[in-house]
């Protein structure tokens, strides 16, 4: 007997200085659209240019930022972020920070959800926020619609940054266990896909190869070196400008500053062993041991719980 598939369900909505999970309920599918999801600073712009190379077939100077928007960001208002996705007529994707209880799920578009160790994930958190400059609060704090507290400074050295951050689970951004969990719940979904920023780091052209089959999406063998090329570091740093959100005009530095590094392991040089071990317990006790371990080297190998 064929197993009935069981697809999510919205059971609350999300709204913050950040999101306005409303949106989803008047966004209009169609059956070939793409989701890209993440808790953030995982790999989310890595990915939609990736996707978008794949789409595209190479071609260079599309503006990620501006035709795979972040949808569920509370500006610019629902009403013009629709707006844009509902006229554009190429395969559409498009950008969540939601956990999966917060969306309203396709049954028929394909959901990538990156993930990244949350450590590796912190540290670009940090960078990101400590270069936001006055247009990037004033979008977040003054525009109307405000839900809850404003984005707060970013006021602490990395340490204890981190020590709160794990301490409140994701503050002052929001629950990183329960992004990560409700993803990983619907990793054997056949419209979703589960991508690590280590192995795309490892192994870039064999995880795209991975992403096009998933999509559908034919691979040209005669453009495929450029297309990868295209989806490296350096490529993206020198185009940083058409990559990066709105041409990077809320940080310090511009485009630049958000494409940071694009490096894992720089907390080892500031947790102490105590740090380690709390964020290791935690990520246990929140994911269950084989998530927890998915999440941090990449490897989908059976644990016992």
């Amino acid at each position: 007997m064929t197993k009935q598939v069981v697809w999510p369900k919205k059971t609350h909505e999300f709204q913050s200085n950040h999101f306005d999970s409303t949106v989803w309920n008047d966004y209009k599918f169609r059956d070939d659209d793409i989701v890209i999801g993440t808790y953030a600073k995982s790999g989310t712009t890595w990915t939609q240019q990736i996707v978008s190379q794949l789409i595209f077939n190479g071609e260079e100077g599309k503006n990620v930022g501006e035709i795979s928007p972040w949808i569920d960001m509370r500006v610019p208002p629902k009403e013009m972020k629709l707006a844009a996705v509902e006229a554009q007529t190429h395969r559409r994707f498009v950008k969540t920070h939601l956990p999966v209880d917060a969306l309203v799920f396709s049954p028929k578009a394909k959901y990538i959800y990156i993930v990244r160790d949350g450590r590796d994930v912190l540290w670009s958190m940090y960078n990101h926020h400590a270069h936001g400059n006055a247009e990037y609060y004033k979008a977040l704090n003054e525009s109307p619609g405000l839900v809850g507290p404003p984005m707060p400074p970013c006021d602490l050295p990395e340490l204890e940054y981190f020590r709160r951050w794990l301490a409140q689970d994701g503050y002052p951004w929001w629950s990183f266990w329960e992004n990560v969990r409700t993803w990983w719940e619907i990793r054997e979904l056949p419209n979703v896909m589960l991508v690590h920023f280590t192995n795309l780091r490892k192994d870039l052209s064999g995880e795209m190869r991975k992403i096009a089959q998933f999509l559908d999406i034919p691979i040209d063998e005669k453009k495929w070196d450029a297309i990868v090329e295209h989806c490296t570091f350096d490529y993206m740093k020198k185009n940083a400008e058409s990559v990066a959100p709105l041409g990077g005009v809320m940080w310090e530095g511009g485009a630049k500053t958000f494409i940071n590094k694009g490096t894992n392991g720089r907390w080892k040089d500031t947790l102490t062993a105590d740090d380690v071990a709390r964020y290791e317990r935690t990520a246990v006790e929140q994911l269950g041991k084989e998530c927890a371990h998915f999440l941090a080297t990449g490897e989908m190998a059976k644990v016992r719980e």
